[in-house]
């Protein structure tokens, strides 16, 4: 419990849901959706909720935790603008009377993803997934306070989508950061042809040039804790290893197979499959 003007913050995880998809993955897994990270960020009576998940039934579980806490919710922020990260805004934002939070960015991809829903959202989760309205505002200087502390919002460019933003919260020595880091997941590698290695590993370096000791990933295995140094390190050398394999096979299911077997402790091989087919396409 904060004391004397202090904040702390806690990690809600929503589970694996599995996607409406027959196929499986070729090392035999049902395809699933990877863990998702909601970040809560709170002082005495107020609190920051970071990346709002998916579905109707994860909105309902979150709200119960916010509630929980018995704090004040005044902002929702979105790292970014895939749908796993902000679709329940709307749903959370009108249950506790916050307002949502984005950079321009993510605010032009959430209007895109919106665009693609039925054809790509609805069609691996049908009837999972609200009304999504864009009611996201920007802040002035990215820059808006929880309870006299600062919470800045750093843009960090390309990751594993367009225009991704980290929350660098200084007090607390932390970095909640989306998608720019992974914590024990494989990464999404769909959006990563065409130089998305690199602008990744540059994003990477903005988060480490913050210097925090901890970071929120925005999908973590859940046994594992949210040490900077380590996940920053596992993220980049995922990146790197996934350079050096592509050079190494000419197939989506070769370069699949040499990754699981380099990252096997990594949770939802159906992300590196939908990365591997998309990057051999």
């Amino acid at each position: 419990m904060p004391s004397n003007g202090a904040l702390a913050y806690e990690v809600f995880i929503a589970d694996p849901i599995p996607l409406s998809v027959p196929e499986l993955v070729p090392n035999g897994d049902r395809r699933t959706f990877s863990p998702l990270s909601v970040t809560l960020i709170y002082g005495e009576r107020d609190a920051v909720l970071v990346d709002p998940p998916m579905t109707s039934a994860q909105a309902e579980a979150v709200g119960e935790w916010i509630d929980a806490s018995g704090r004040n919710l005044t902002h929702i922020f979105a790292t970014h603008g895939h749908g796993d990260h902000w679709f329940t805004a709307g749903v959370l934002s009108e249950r506790f009377g916050a307002q949502v939070v984005a950079t321009t960015g993510t605010i032009r991809q959430m209007h895109h993803n919106v665009s693609i829903r039925a054809g790509f959202w609805d069609k691996f989760l049908p009837g999972q997934i609200p009304d999504t309205p864009v009611t996201a505002v920007t802040v002035p200087d990215n820059r808006f306070t929880l309870e006299d502390h600062d919470l800045v919002i750093i843009e960090a460019g390309h990751s594993d989508t367009d225009d991704t933003s980290v929350l660098h919260v200084p007090d607390l020595d932390l970095v909640v950061a989306g998608d720019v880091i992974y914590n024990g997941v494989h990464q999404f590698l769909v959006e990563a042809g065409q130089g998305g290695l690199d602008a990744w590993r540059r994003a990477i370096g903005i988060v480490e040039d913050l210097k925090p000791r901890r970071i929120v990933a925005g999908h973590k295995n859940k046994g594992l804790d949210d040490d900077a140094t380590r996940s920053i390190h596992e993220t980049r050398q995922y990146l790197d290893t996934a350079a050096e394999l592509l050079l190494q096979h000419d197939s989506a299911l070769g370069f699949f197979n040499a990754m699981l077997q380099r990252f096997p402790e990594r949770l939802n091989p159906g992300a590196l499959w939908g990365g591997a087919v998309a990057l051999y396409s």
